[in-house]
């Protein structure tokens, strides 16, 4: 798939927001710490992918009513679905100074997850959570990700590769009084 940059600005995909809150000092803190002894920023994109996907719980496996969508309360409340997850792991890389994108595909709802760019191309990595049948796994050589779009269903990869969470997304986690809520208004296309 020919993925797009939504700017073709690349600092774009290094600032911050309010979902996106890389400055906050939970954020800064957990990168620290992520950081410390990895070699290089390959491996500490590798090792904040793994922390995301797998210390903190996507609610709907886990059960949690609660719903998180800016990334300092993801690394707080431990806590989020796969658009939260994104946003926590696209803060982690950005607070590196990683340039990492948030993009979605296209099920029943919309799939949230994120694509980092090294060696000047971009890498699709999910960190939704693993969980039976699904096994997403960091990866520059090829994509592992926790779902593949069957085509011949009307579900689909959205190439955009959007700098800031797409505002359909974002309305409907902040409108979400809780999980079972947000079920009922998740987006089904973008």
């Amino acid at each position: 798939m020919q993925m797009i940059q939504q700017t073709p600005d690349l600092s774009a995909y290094l600032a911050a927001d309010e979902a996106i809150d890389h400055h906050h000092p939970l954020v800064r803190e957990t990168a620290a710490k992520l950081a410390d002894g990895v070699a290089d920023s390959y491996e500490y994109a590798r090792v904040a992918f793994e922390f995301v996907r797998d210390t903190i719980p996507h609610s709907q496996d886990s059960g949690d009513l609660r719903v998180t969508w800016r990334a300092s309360d993801v690394l707080e409340q431990r806590t989020g679905i796969c658009y939260a997850k994104a946003h926590a792991l696209t803060a982690l890389l950005r607070a590196e100074d990683i340039p990492t994108a948030l993009c979605y595909q296209k099920f029943d709802e919309v799939h949230g997850l994120v694509a980092v760019r090294f060696n000047g191309a971009w890498h699709r990595q999910d960190p939704r959570g693993n969980k039976p049948g699904v096994d997403a796994r960091f990866s520059l050589d090829g994509e592992r990700l926790a779902f593949t779009p069957d085509l011949a269903s009307n579900e689909l990869d959205y190439p955009v590769l959007y700098a800031a969470p797409h505002p359909v997304v974002l309305g409907a986690l902040t409108a979400a009084r809780d999980r079972p809520h947000l079920w009922q208004t998740l987006p089904t296309a973008l």
